[in-house]
């Protein structure tokens, strides 16, 4: 069956240009990872009966791949599938898929395509509100690729979920939410979506709902982002997930990897304990890909503290330079103040000038400067292909007495010390920290991609202020900056 469906969404992507598909926010799964993730279900053999929900059908490629997978169950009479699809360009050849999928299985297919916004004609349902539908429809198994579409924060879809929503959202996380409710007790949705909602305060409402009402079981990454979907050019890192609907949290997570999309033959395979895979109050998922990394976590998770605790934060640089052009001088003039770029950045410590343009900054907008005091600057942004992900500089005011005020360009994060001032030792000490390769390790796991979210790292163990003097203090003494050095340093408070 699915290499008929195959043949047909193909001559679709053909005809159908990726502007018009783009308004959908549709991206096509290939046939090994439609029926990776049918073969993810664990239905028993004793089932006779299934209703499953397609929340963003598309061509019926996961539905066919599911079904497809179900021909193996000799007790399985009837499905009763329920696809939603508002997108009509794609109705017709969904149709005819589906009388496809009928025709050719041997169990009994019984199928309804609803037209309506899978969001908005349920929102009542999902909102509890008066006028709900007591009876509403509930599935044992869900299957979706959901719409990737960000849309406006008063968009129909943003105001029908409160719940799950914060500032913009994309459909993807929506589409999850409402997919999660559809599900009866203890019944399995297996979804592709980015990972992006497993770590920041952006996604928080979404974990909250989607690790309280249900459980991870699996995970599956890709160790590739590019080729995820066939035919598309779709960056995005995109992970497969599944979740059972249910609040007793399990034992283990399974988390499984591949190169793309065409190896799932050869699968990497991972059992770690739940409370490590998602943990804290924000829910943050980790996905971890072997030993040495849930060693990484359980190393860093056994201190308690984190920055805003010890009354020291990572905040992001002030100034948008290219919003502020009018303030930039590329040579220093009276009243001019030093404008720290993430180039300033330079094997652990801090050098200016650079003789780089708009180094420097001429404003009355407190907004935009700061005090010279010391700081751990941290670049926001790295290339993918780098080394580290954390880079840091060691910044300290005494070696700029001219200047009483400074600023920093939003490209670098700078660490602060919020109740008091930080002290030489307590830079250091954080520079040992964030430059050594657990802390590295630790922030790869927790975000795959590469900005520095200070959110995430406010959020980070850390260990106590005079932990982090004493690191300090033996990074000085060693007088040596090196990824290596402040590995050895932090090696001993491990234990």
């Amino acid at each position: 069956m699915i290499e008929k469906i195959i043949d047909s969404t193909n001559l679709y992507l053909e005809t159908m240009p990726k502007q018009e598909r783009k308004k959908y926010g549709q991206f096509f799964t290939s046939k090994e990872t439609a029926l990776f993730m049918a073969g993810l279900y664990n239905v028993p053999d004793s089932k006779d009966y299934l209703s499953i929900l397609d929340a963003g059908a598309g061509s019926g490629m996961l539905a066919c791949a599911l079904i497809e997978t179900l021909q193996g169950k000799e007790n399985l009479k009837k499905i009763a599938l329920t696809c939603y699809e508002n997108d009509i360009n794609i109705l017709e050849l969904l149709r005819s898929n589906l009388n496809q999928i009928k025709e050719n299985s041997k169990i009994e297919i019984e199928y309804n395509i609803l037209t309506d916004n899978y969001i908005t004609s349920q929102h009542f349902d999902f909102n509890e509100m008066q006028g709900c539908n007591i009876t509403e429809k509930k599935y044992d198994i869900v299957i979706g690729n959901p719409p990737y579409m960000k849309i406006s924060k008063d968009a129909p879809e943003a105001t029908a979920m409160p719940e799950v929503c914060y500032g913009a959202p994309n459909l993807y996380f929506l589409f999850a939410s409402m997919s999660l409710f559809n599900l009866k007790d203890d019944g399995e949705m297996v979804y592709i979506i980015p990972r992006s909602w497993t770590s920041g305060a952006y996604f928080n409402r979404f974990r909250q709902y989607l690790l309280t009402k249900g459980k991870l079981e699996h995970i599956h990454l890709f160790v590739s982002r590019k080729k995820v979907f066939d035919k598309e050019d779709v960056l995005q890192e995109t992970i497969i997930i599944k979740v059972i609907k249910t609040c007793n949290e399990p034992q283990t997570l399974t988390i499984t990897s591949s190169h793309s999309n065409h190896d799932f033959h050869d699968l990497k395979t991972l059992k770690i304990p739940y409370s490590i895979a998602v943990s804290g109050e924000n829910k943050y998922v980790y996905l971890v890909t072997d030993e040495d990394e849930v060693n990484t976590l359980m190393k860093i998770n056994k201190w308690k503290n984190t920055l805003p605790s010890l009354g020291i934060k990572m905040k992001t640089g002030l100034t948008v330079d290219f919003r502020n052009r009018e303030i930039l001088r590329d040579v220093m003039e009276e009243g001019a103040v030093p404008l720290f770029y993430s180039q300033h950045i330079r094997e652990g410590t801090v050098e200016f000038p650079i003789n780089k343009e708009n180094e420097f900054v001429v404003t009355e907008q407190s907004g935009l400067i700061q005090k010279n005091k010391n700081y751990l600057f941290v670049k926001r942004f790295t290339a993918k292909e780098e080394k580290r992900r954390l880079q840091c500089g060691i910044y300290l005011s005494k070696r700029y007495p001219q200047y009483e005020k400074i600023s920093t360009q939003n490209k670098i994060n700078f660490v602060d010390g919020l109740t008091s001032e930080l002290s030489e030792c307590e830079v250091y000490g954080l520079y040992a920290l964030f430059n050594s390769t657990v802390y590295d390790t630790y922030y790869r796991v927790l975000n795959g991609s590469t900005q520095v979210n200070s959110t995430e790292i406010n959020s980070m163990p850390v260990p106590s202020r005079e932990i982090i003097r004493q690191l300090g203090k033996a990074l000085i003494k060693s007088n040596d900056l090196s990824e290596e050095n402040c590995d050895r340093i932090l090696e001993e408070y491990y234990a």
